[in-house]
């Protein structure tokens, strides 16, 4: 499998981003250790990364112009991490959730979440059978494969809260029972960066439980026509079916991509570039909070899904970089003062890695 282009590493549609961030992974490392393409093919795994850039494909039949999105939400997915998706109000954040679902013959479920929700609407409840006389318990839409929390800022924090067992424990606990959730378990949530009224700000121990920030952006002109085309020809985004979206992976492909990524092996010295990377930012004098070691784990994560889907059998220094900018920016607190000044959490990061001595 080739290397896929910018456009589809999984930073979203960011403006300001260093070519160190766009590049491909380079192949040229020195050192007898240096990471190398994975073998082909000796136990299915290059199948099963094939099967992921099909994926890709599946997905775009019904997503239009948000590849780098696309690829985001499948390195969450192998590196067995939940994304929050940013993007204003009609940018297809719903559509690419149920599309992905739809190509990896996940179970779905959406919870539209308002300021009235319970956490028992997230997680389920006892409900009294008068046949029995008992109080079963009732599953809420938690249990599934793909949770899609849509305008997860849009209800109070106690609310909010139900979500962090399931996203961490990957189980919900009532009336004293721990109760497994299905696996695969990934929660996509989406929140619009631009309406306050209304809303609440996210606990910040549920947003370190992301993986990765997303954003998605309004399509350039030609994107958009596409997106206007394919509506004209009957496209119903309720319906993905209708777009031609088909499954390529089951829930075996899915489990068996994930034990792969995490065989994905990392050099001493580039988990070093990590660990510096994130001191560098608690250094960094226009941040109030930096990354923190969970922060740190979680690029390493992401780091190895994106190597595996690009045919590495370790991550490099490019691996990292390409991942920094969705898995940090919403961990980083940039102090009040710089933001008025128009610094934000990418700005920041870019230049931390420009400052961070590369290893190799």
């Amino acid at each position: 499998m080739t290397d896929p282009s910018p456009a589809q590493e999984p930073t979203g549609t960011t403006p300001e981003r260093t070519a160190s961030d766009t590049a491909a992974p380079s192949t040229d490392h020195r050192g007898t250790a240096a990471p190398t393409r994975a073998a082909r093919p000796t136990d299915g795994t290059d199948a099963l990364r094939d099967a992921f850039g099909r994926l890709r494909a599946e997905v775009g039949k019904a997503v239009v112009g948000q590849e780098g999105a696309v690829s985001g939400m499948i390195v969450g997915i192998l590196a067995q991490g939940h994304v929050l998706l940013e993007g204003v109000p009609g940018v297809a954040k719903t559509l690419l959730v149920r599309s992905l679902a739809a190509a990896m013959s996940l179970d779905t479920k959406r919870i539209q979440f308002t300021p009235d929700l319970m956490p028992g609407d997230v997680t389920g409840s006892l409900v009294f059978d008068a046949s029995t006389g008992t109080f079963p318990f009732r599953e809420g839409p938690v249990f599934t494969n793909v949770l899609l929390a849509d305008e997860v800022n849009r209800t109070p924090p106690k609310t909010q809260s139900a979500l962090l067992e399931a996203m961490e424990e990957r189980q919900v606990s009532v009336d004293g029972a721990a109760r497994p959730l299905p696996d695969p378990f990934f929660v996509a949530a989406t929140m619009n960066p631009i309406e306050f009224e209304g809303t609440y700000t996210l606990p910040e121990a549920q947003l370190d439980r992301f993986l990765m920030k997303l954003t998605l952006d309004v399509p350039p002109r030609d994107v958009e026509w596409q997106v206007l085309r394919r509506h004209a020809d009957g496209f119903v985004p309720r319906d993905v079916r209708s777009a031609g979206v088909r499954p390529v992976l089951g829930v075996d492909e899915v489990l068996a991509a994930q034990r792969a990524v995490r065989a994905v092996g990392a050099r001493d010295d580039v988990l070093a570039y990590v660990v510096d990377l994130a001191r560098a930012t608690r250094q960094a004098p226009s941040v109030r909070v930096g990354v923190s070691p969970r922060g740190a784990t979680a690029l390493l994560a992401a780091a190895k899904a994106w190597a595996w889907l690009t045919g590495y059998d370790a991550i490099t220094p490019d691996h990292v970089q390409a991942m920094l900018l969705p898995v940090w920016r919403h961990r980083l607190r940039v102090a009040v003062d710089a933001e008025l000044e128009g610094v934000g959490a990418d700005g920041v990061l870019q230049q931390v890695v420009e400052q961070v001595r590369v290893p190799f």
